[in-house]
């Protein structure tokens, strides 16, 4: 199996190639640079390798939440790929490959991940980490809410730019925290180790329907 993962839901942008189960990234911290780098990390890794994308059979990408632009860049970036290549598209929460990352790097268990979602609200979704099949399982559904409205019971690990963002997270939850990492982002990587269990399954859908997830119909704060 080999298939190409993208995300740039964040200040980061990486773009992973998976090859039987090897995995190469690019990976770079580049606010508002997205639209520039990914194209060209994508043929970067693809050259790398000898192929080209009509090769491949599939790609994957964050789907949001994230930032607004990003996410789109995203899924439009997939989507000419898909188009162009005739492949098939699996879409991936960028809080799941968050919630990867901090049970592979970290071994947490139950994670709570939020990000900074502006206008003083987090994206967040609480997560368990399945070691057996290197994933993870979103527990209920994916939130956007303001800091003070996340809610848990039992002990959590935290991730994600949330916890910086709000200290008032980290104080709320301080008798539950088993550790916390407010640096981690979402890596292409994860996101191919989300996806390769759902191409292999099939479990993909055409171009068009490669579409980001927001959480948040409204895109500009107009106060009040």
């Amino acid at each position: 199996m080999r298939f190409l993962a993208i995300d740039t839901a964040t200040e980061a942008c990486s773009v992973a190639l998976y090859l039987d189960g090897a995995i190469t990234e690019h990976f770079e911290i580049a606010p508002r640079e997205h639209a520039s780098l990914v194209l060209p990390m994508a043929d970067r890794l693809l050259s790398a390798a000898g192929l080209t994308a009509a090769e491949l059979d599939a790609i994957a990408f964050g789907r949001g939440p994230g930032a607004f632009t990003g996410v789109r860049i995203a899924a439009g970036v997939v989507q000419g790929i898909a188009y162009a290549a005739d492949l098939p598209v699996v879409a991936v929460s960028d809080l799941a490959a968050v919630a990867l990352a901090a049970a592979r790097s970290h071994g947490a268990k139950r994670i709570l991940v939020c990000f900074d979602a502006r206008m003083r609200e987090v994206y967040w979704g609480i997560y368990e980490s399945c070691d057996a099949k290197n994933t993870v399982i979103l527990q209920d559904v994916e939130r956007l809410s303001a800091p003070e409205q996340v809610q848990t019971a039992g002990n959590i690990y935290a991730a994600g730019s949330g916890w910086s963002v709000y200290p008032q997270l980290t104080q709320r939850f301080a008798t539950q925290l088993v550790g916390t990492d407010p640096e981690l982002l979402p890596h292409a990587a994860d996101i191919a180790r989300l996806a390769a269990p759902q191409i292999e399954a099939g479990n993909t859908v055409p171009a068009e329907l490669a579409l980001p997830v927001y959480l948040r119909d409204e895109v500009a704060w107009k106060k009040t």
